[in-house]
């Protein structure tokens, strides 16, 4: 079997190794893909693998060797899984590696926000604590979150875990999503999503992004949100209007937005956000660490594996 790797780059710099998908199959690697090379680069391979490259039907009608894609991810949307089914391949993704992860990352944005650390930091650097007279300042207002109300958008194995971590830290939890079985059954209270943006004093985003969800945040949800708000996405970016977003954070109407993910990636210059105040921005990293990686790499060798036997596994289209 032929697999060609479209963009190694977004999973490894040398630091995790392909050597396992190497030993399954003449495997051909390239670090990174434009779109419009895509089909030249797959060229008769029975399998690609790719992070962010788009595999389309004309893909697909280019590559008819094609009958594998594999996914450097969970989130499936750069494919275009009915021509896949049309076409006789599987689509292969890799769920719940990064679970705890993005928690983490989650919660360095919430604690970050809340205890002011990068701020506080600024002070120390520029010589504010030698010259204080006492032992201590605090004319930055930090706050407990013990006794905030978060809400959670999407209740999948992320949402679960951060409702975990939230309810560690003494928080109550309040959740929305499609499957309010799974909410109810975590010990969490599930609400509607108008009482959630009303109620919550941090509301955080873990929903995949499809067509009930793209934009799910615009003007109309994020007036329902309170002026003190904190809005977290480490979900998918088109889960939000980026320009609505922007307006809000510029007058006032949410208190700050922590965002790992956007609608455009990387980062255009003229992205709403990039200049929105109250506005903390990281470049999709909540689920980079090291040992997620290595997780998901191994996942993606089973996956090849399992199609080789005949019996493909984490299959995403029908």
């Amino acid at each position: 079997m032929k697999i060609v790797i479209l963009d190694s780059e977004t999973v490894s710099k040398n630091d995790v190794s392909l050597d396992g998908i190497k030993a399954l199959a003449e495997t051909e690697i390239y670090g990174y893909t434009k779109n419009e090379d895509v089909a030249e680069r797959i060229g008769d391979a029975e399998g690609v693998i790719c992070n962010k490259c788009m595999i389309t039907e004309e893909v697909f009608e280019k590559c008819t060797n094609l009958k594998y894609v594999g996914l450097f991810a969970t989130g499936y949307n750069n494919v275009d899984t009915a021509a896949a089914t049309r076409h006789g391949a599987v689509v292969c993704n890799v769920p719940a590696y990064s679970t705890d992860s993005v928690a983490q990352h989650t919660f360095a944005f919430v604690l970050n926000y809340f205890n002011r650390i990068a701020e506080y930091n600024e002070t120390v650097q520029r010589g504010d604590w030698v010259n204080y007279k006492l032992f201590s300042y605090f004319y930055i207002p930090i706050q407990e979150i013990s006794g905030m109300t978060l809400g959670i958008i999407g209740f999948g194995d992320i949402g679960k875990k951060v409702s975990e971590i939230a309810k560690a830290f003494g928080m109550n939890v309040i959740a929305y999503s499609r499957t309010e079985k799974k909410i109810t059954e975590a010990g969490v209270e599930a609400v509607s999503l108008d009482e959630l943006l009303e109620r919550s004093d941090v509301v955080t985003l873990h929903c995949p992004l499809n067509e009930s969800t793209k934009e799910l945040i615009n003007k109309n949800t994020l007036r329902k949100m309170k002026k003190t708000a904190l809005l977290v996405n480490t979900s998918r970016g088109g889960v939000i209007n980026e320009q609505d977003l922007a307006d809000a954070l510029n007058n006032g109407e949410i208190a700050h937005a922590c965002v790992d993910v956007i609608t455009y990636e990387p980062m255009r210059e003229d992205c709403p956000l990039r200049e929105a105040k109250n506005c903390t921005i990281t470049p999709h990293i909540a689920w980079a660490p090291r040992k997620t990686r290595e997780r998901l790499l191994e996942v993606v060798c089973e996956n090849i594996k399992s199609y080789i036997d005949g019996k493909p596994q984490n299959v995403v289209n029908d």
